[in-house]
């Protein structure tokens, strides 16, 4: 029985390995390629895909490359190919509901975003979530996560008790409230425990803890993720501190109000009059300090949109995007996060309302928002040796488009496949109607 029970296990491992075997190398011909670094296009381009790496990226006028046998050909001719999106600022399990979560995943990843950026949720949820996506388990993007730190008052909001059901919120490893006598090698360490990539500063917490946290999570290796302002910790406290990304570009502005507020929950909007057509002198050195310390700036302007009229906006969408394209003409780095979701019915994510927003709002080049939402989100997850651009030994994350995206970043409406460690996924596969009422069912 013992013997027969091992046989079946066996049987059903090797049945699951094959169903998920890796494809055939694949040699993608002749497209024009878009490779993320900001480059312009190069036509007649091939990439060829060995497992789940890029082996070789080359011009076949350029170069005579004998390819072996067994290799797969897929001429695409006609078509642009570009690195897979990154979505910078999502929030997938707050509060968890699987179907909901693996529907918008599915929807992200049949729409070319091949990683994801989630900036705390239960992360119970969310590691099981991105071990089935990475393990092709479920169809979605990768997943890289963070577990939260805060101030203790801010543990009274409703989403971090969604997000700790089961258990007290901020006394778990993925949402800890923090205190001057909190033992931090500790709490790091347990942060660590969960698989988080990094740890957010979320709210409610002084300049000088926020230094502390993030000296401590820098000395045992992890990134520190936090939102631009921590309240009562100002802008220039949170980047002085050494932040790896900061969050929401609108917080930025507080660095001039005539009192920071001291809690997130009573933050008052942002003083719009301070700013006029140039860049605030108490704003410039903040941008200074970003391009010199390599701070990514997650500037999410769609959530601005979305906010616009609701009794919580803090700021408008017009001061969102003017301050965004004063960072990106700093040379702030600036990556493509949405903090939210499109409709339910919507065919595409809310990725592609914050990259016409970066373009039509805030003065991106559209080859500008193709680089905010591959290398520069590759760099906000600290994985821009893996993926972002398209060369040699990076992870085979395409997107094959039938219009030239850096001409209209519109055009990444018209995308035909997406590969996602070297496996496709069809565009022609996806119906967005499918599962539109589970997505509507979690909002």
């Amino acid at each position: 029985m013992i013997i027969r029970s091992c046989l079946a296990a066996l049987v059903a491992c090797l049945a699951f390995g094959s169903a998920h075997a890796a494809q055939p190398r694949t040699v993608y011909k002749n497209a024009t390629l878009i490779d993320g670094t900001g480059a312009a296009p190069r036509p007649g381009m091939s990439i060829l895909v060995d497992g789940e790496r890029i082996a070789k990226v080359w011009k076949d006028s350029e170069i005579a490359f004998k390819l072996a046998g067994d290799v797969r050909v897929v001429d695409m001719s006609g078509k642009y190919v570009l690195p897979g999106l990154t979505d910078s600022h999502q929030h997938l399990a707050t509060p968890p509901d699987r179907p909901w979560a693996q529907a918008q995943m599915k929807r992200d990843l049949y729409s070319g975003i091949t990683s994801t950026r989630d900036m705390a949720d239960d992360l119970r949820n969310i590691a099981d979530l991105a071990r089935a996506s990475r393990i092709h388990e479920i169809p979605g993007p990768d997943i890289y996560y963070a577990a939260l730190m805060a101030g203790p008052s801010f543990f009274e909001d409703p989403r971090v008790q969604a997000a700790s059901l089961g258990a007290v919120g901020g006394e778990v490893p993925w949402m800890r409230a923090i205190t001057p006598q909190t033992d931090l090698p500790m709490a790091v360490a347990q942060a660590r425990g969960t698989s988080a990539s990094a740890i957010k500063i979320y709210a409610n917490l002084p300049g000088a803890e926020v230094a502390r946290i993030t000296q401590e999570a820098h000395r045992q290796g992890v990134p520190i993720w936090a939102h631009a302002a921590v309240f009562p910790a100002t802008p220039k406290e949170v980047l002085d501190a050494g932040a790896d990304v900061v969050s929401h570009v609108c917080m930025l502005a507080y660095q001039v109000s005539d009192e920071v507020p001291s809690q997130y929950h009573n933050r008052a909007p942002v003083d719009e009059t301070k700013f006029g057509q140039g860049v605030n002198p108490q704003i410039a050195p903040l941008f200074t300090k970003m391009k010199t310390d390599g701070v990514v700036l997650d500037a999410t302007v769609r959530i601005y949109a979305e906010m616009e009229g609701r009794p919580r906006a803090y700021c408008s969408t017009k001061l969102a995007a003017e301050l965004t394209r004063q960072a990106h003409k700093a040379g702030v780095i600036v990556s493509a996060g949405t903090d939210g979701f499109s409709a339910p019915e919507a065919a595409f994510p809310a990725l592609y309302e914050e990259l016409e927003l970066l373009v039509e709002r805030a003065g991106f080049s559209p080859m500008d928002a193709i680089v905010a939402a591959t290398r520069n989100g590759a760099l906000a997850v600290r994985k821009d040796a893996d993926f972002g651009v398209i060369a040699e030994g990076k992870l085979a994350n395409l997107v094959f488009t039938a219009q030239d995206p850096s001409k209209d970043i519109k055009a990444l409406r018209t995308l035909t496949l997406t590969v996602k460690r070297g496996r496709e996924y069809p565009r022609a596969d996806f119906d967005p109607t499918a599962e539109a009422a589970i997505r509507k069912g979690g909002e």
